[in-house]
């Protein structure tokens, strides 16, 4: 249970929220360039471009759930369970691990115009990282300045679909959020007038009334909805703090409440983090479940040409600012 987003304002931003029953142990990483990354089935692979974001750090190897890398190019793996199919390596191909996928494409290319050949030649294979660390389902958003593009490997081999919206949550496939985002067309922020009859009058009997019919659910299908409708008709001014603010709005509209949800296992998902890319600058902001005060970490000409992972712990005790 997840949602992806991305906004333009003066700059880019791209982010997302990460819905989970517990943390899993995650932290602001930042690899360096010319970070060296053993591949399961390829040779040793130096990085050209640094990268910062989300994950967790298993013997010098950062595992990330979204990242983005110093040329603005922004990446982010989302639970798609069921339909996710890795495949066994195959001959004459790029075999990519899925946990490699991100330091792959955000290590080695700079947009996705630079990215998208090369996608066409993967494929995206079930290799664990670790025997006790099972593969995880995923589907994957990518975005530079320009674009945004979705990437799925199901039993019908990859998809790469293009992404307007800049928005996507989980199961069904994209395709299906792309049709069904056609049942809202009728949706608006404006206040409405009656078009259900001249012969009957009909008013507003208060403010947001062209929004009935807008899910309000925490499923993928209705966070994909509720997430566009927000984004496309937030209005915010371009400086950065109205940019970030507006930016973690438009998640907490699709965030989740602890309790409000209960898996089969009988445990609660919750919105363990929230987190924001300034993709332009290298600004890497988050907030958590439980601190819920805006963080940043930046990439700067230190952390970029480092020799090391550079690792930051998440505040988890909620930060008050008392005014008496």
């Amino acid at each position: 249970m997840c949602t992806c987003i991305t906004l333009k304002t003066k700059d880019c931003y791209f982010g997302r929220n990460l819905d989970l029953e517990s943390t899993f142990g995650e932290k602001v990483i930042v690899t360096p360039k010319n970070y060296e990354f053993t591949l399961r089935h390829n040779e040793k692979m130096k990085t050209k471009y640094a990268m910062i974001g989300m994950g967790t750090v298993v013997d010098d190897y950062p595992l990330y759930a979204d990242s983005g890398n110093e040329k603005g190019l922004c990446m982010a793996g989302l639970y798609f369970p069921g339909n996710a199919v890795y495949f066994e390596e195959k001959e004459n191909v790029m075999n990519i691990a899925s946990f490699e996928l991100i330091p792959w494409c955000l290590g080695n290319f700079s947009s996705i115009a630079e990215l998208r050949e090369e996608l066409n030649k993967i494929n995206i294979t079930n290799q664990t990282f670790h025997e006790n660390m099972p593969v995880v389902d995923l589907h994957w958003m990518i975005s530079d300045k320009k674009e945004c593009i979705v990437l799925e490997q199901t039993k019908n081999g990859l998809q790469i679909y293009d992404n307007p919206y800049g928005i996507l949550t989980n199961n069904p496939p994209f395709y299906y959020h792309d049709i069904h985002m056609n049942n809202y067309m009728n949706i608006s922020a404006k206040f409405p007038t009656n078009t259900f009859s001249e012969d009957i009058s009909l008013q507003p009997y208060g403010q947001g009334i062209g929004m009935m019919g807008l899910p309000g659910d925490v499923t993928p299908t209705s966070r994909f909805v509720r997430a566009a409708f927000y984004k496309f008709n937030s209005i915010t001014d371009e400086d950065e703090e109205s940019s970030i603010s507006q930016f973690f709005h438009v998640l907490d509209s699709v965030s989740m409440i602890k309790g409000s949800v209960i898996t089969k296992e009988n445990h609660y998902d919750m919105t363990t983090y929230s987190s924001c890319m300034n993709a332009s600058k290298g600004i890497y902001y988050f907030k958590t479940y439980y601190n819920n005060q805006i963080n940043a970490v930046s990439l700067n000409e230190k952390n970029k040409s480092g020799d090391k992972l550079e690792i930051y712990e998440l505040p988890q005790k909620q930060h008050i600012q008392y005014m008496n």
